[in-house]
């Protein structure tokens, strides 16, 4: 699915069009969009209220007539008009005039490793519906790993892991390929669902979704215990009434290990495809953890502890997969030519 640099330097657009965030890089200019891949709309008349981090703060505050979607999950693009719809109003002016001078622009776009036809399709329409007259599509393992500075194109191992809300891919590189992969349907959505069913059964707490994720800040980066118990508001399961209770740090960590397990198996099912000349370049260059997901607490301890390999965390781990993919339409990334030998 990867394609050439060749075509790459080609676009002027990189879009990484995810289920939590959707960032669009602009050719020589940088970064420009990075907002929740989040709508409102008026079921009533159809309108358009709200996108981006307007229309996610509306998320469960909202009344009848007015629902908040994602069009995209799992890296999929599950409703191609209202994606079309939300990217329109993404665009600032700057990208309008860039593209007005670029009437056959081109776009690249990173996708889920091993996404079938029928989502990479999804994702070329939606493009298509903006703008772009051709799309060129790269696996995000692929970009996020040139997006961490890791050597792709060199004949040793690299490993990413890229931690997304709605699942987790695994792989490891090698002269620009990658050598063996995997998908686990596991990210930071599930975290968040096991700390909401664990506060909901052991407290009868029923907790806002924009109140899970200052939870992970009761564990610190490196998986120790945080010092004392943490407040916690929501809603009584019984009496409907607004409640606090007082939760301990050491079961919430407990209740999302289950999940991070399920990262564990997919980590030890590709390292087991692998050449054992690769697995022994990693033992000393580690793994790299990325995605917007990357942080969640606990998840780097527990990887070291299982493949007693170093575990390193990307310095902006939510932005590297499009920040790389800008990197490749850039041209900055130096192919390693492999020209046939002559007989």
């Amino acid at each position: 699915m990867t394609a050439s640099l060749a075509q790459l330097l080609r676009c002027s657009v990189a879009v990484d069009l995810g289920a939590a965030r959707t960032r669009m890089y602009i050719k020589n200019q940088g970064l420009a969009v990075d907002q929740p891949t989040v709508a409102a709309v008026n079921i009533r008349t159809g309108a358009l209220i709200a996108v981006g981090d307007r229309a996610e703060v509306m998320d469960g505050r909202t009344p009848d007539h007015i629902r908040v979607v994602r069009p995209v999950a799992g890296g999929t693009v599950v409703d191609i008009d209202m994606a079309q719809r939300l990217l329109r109003n993404l665009i600032d002016d700057r990208l309008r005039k860039a593209w007005r001078r670029r009437p056959t622009m081109r776009a690249a776009i990173c996708l889920p490793y091993g996404s079938e036809p029928l989502a990479q399709r999804a994702a070329v329409e939606t493009l298509n519906g903006i703008g772009a007259r051709r799309v060129e599509m790269v696996d995000t393992l692929v970009a996020a790993a040139v997006g961490c500075d890791l050597p792709v194109e060199q004949p040793e191992a690299t490993m990413i892991v890229v931690c997304g809300a709605g699942t987790t891919q695994i792989a490891v590189l090698s002269l620009g390929s990658i050598v063996a992969a995997e998908t686990v349907s596991v990210g930071g959505n599930a975290i968040d669902h096991a700390v909401v069913q664990h506060l909901r059964l052991q407290h009868k707490l029923l907790l806002p979704g924009q109140s899970v994720r200052p939870l992970h800040l009761m564990l610190s980066s490196d998986g120790d215990l945080a010092a004392g118990p943490t407040e916690v508001h929501g809603r009584d399961v019984v009496s409907g009434l607004a409640r606090s209770v007082m939760v301990e740090t050491e079961p919430v960590q407990r209740a999302i290990a289950s999940p991070l397990t399920t990262i564990l198996d997919g980590i030890g099912s590709v390292l087991r495809r692998c050449p054992p000349d690769l697995v022994a370049d990693l033992g000393e260059r580690g793994i790299m953890l990325a995605g917007g997901s990357a942080l969640i607490p606990g998840l780097q301890s527990m990887i070291r502890q299982a493949t007693t390999m170093p575990v390193h965390i990307a310095d902006r781990p939510d932005t590297c997969a499009v920040l790389g993919l800008g990197a490749m339409i850039e041209g900055k990334v130096e192919p390693l030519h492999l020209d046939p030998m002559a007989t």
